[in-house]
């Protein structure tokens, strides 16, 4: 096939959500994000810890809108910004002064732990370039960045998108652990 007659496409689109999907994709993603944000402003941020960050809107977009996607099952949610911030505080540390460099490598890094490990998360990618670019209140985390906000915002994520996603008739979650 000619490399660029590989760009033309040439499948279907998939069939529209219905409207009762949408709106258990709504109030999951309403739920879980106000649960890390909640706890991010109403007791985290005044001690100087993040709880929530820019890639767990993508993340809800996949546990609570794709829900059998395998890059929206568990292991892919939170081992996907696990590995993905522990290598984005490292490409940070090793790289202060060269952000440019330092945010390519955990990026590109985090993808290829990620695909090794099982946990490919699409969101991941930006939770290792948000240790990167994230600025001195992300950069003071250090590896702690890992656990809070990474982790642990994504287990409550997940426990939001195990009470939601199944209360739904017709919608299971997660396909697999």
């Amino acid at each position: 096939m000619n490399y660029l007659t590989k760009m033309k496409g040439g499948g279907k689109c998939p069939p529209r959500v219905k409207v009762g999907y949408i709106a258990w994709s709504w109030l999951g993603a309403l739920l879980g994000i106000a649960a890390v944000a909640g706890l991010h402003y109403g007791w985290l941020a005044d001690r100087g810890l993040v709880m929530i960050i820019g890639s767990f809107g993508a993340s809800a977009v996949l546990i609570y809108g794709a829900t059998n996607s395998p890059l929206a099952q568990p292991r892919n949610l939170v081992g996907g910004h696990l590995v993905s911030a522990l290598v984005g505080v490292a490409c940070y540390q090793l790289l202060p002064e060269q952000p440019a460099l330092a945010s390519a490598l955990a990026v590109a890094t985090a993808i290829a732990l990620m695909q090794l490990t099982g946990t490919l998360h699409p969101p991941g990618g930006a939770t290792a370039l948000i240790a990167v670019i994230g600025g001195e209140e992300i950069h003071a985390l250090g590896f702690l960045y890992a656990l809070v906000p990474a982790a642990s915002g994504a287990l409550i994520m997940l426990l939001v998108a195990l009470l939601v996603n199944n209360l739904a008739p017709g919608r299971k979650y997660p396909e697999y652990w």
